[in-house]
């Protein structure tokens, strides 16, 4: 992984309510963006672009169904990401 990936990676965990969705996603293997915009308590909108940065920083994957879209995350949760999820 390169500095730069790495950096990405980094800015997008660096916010509560992508840990939340990160948090959601780690208890439920696959959501829609509804789903988890009601779980986090945060509009549907707002919840597509968190899932945008995620997605760019390759923590998540979609899955388009026809015109559901769904997300679950790219690799298995490692004890430092499990301890950062496991605060608040």
């Amino acid at each position: 992984m390169t500095e730069k990936e790495l950096e990405r990676k980094l800015k997008a965990l660096a916010n509560r309510r992508r840990l939340a969705i990160l948090k959601f996603l780690n208890k439920t293997p696959k959501a829609s963006v509804g789903q988890i915009a009601k779980v986090i308590k945060l509009s549907f909108k707002s919840t597509s672009r968190h899932l945008a940065v995620l997605l760019a920083a390759d923590i998540v994957e979609k899955d388009q169904q026809s015109l559901m879209v769904f997300y679950s995350l790219t690799f298995p949760i490692t004890q430092p990401l499990k301890q950062i999820l496991s605060i608040g």
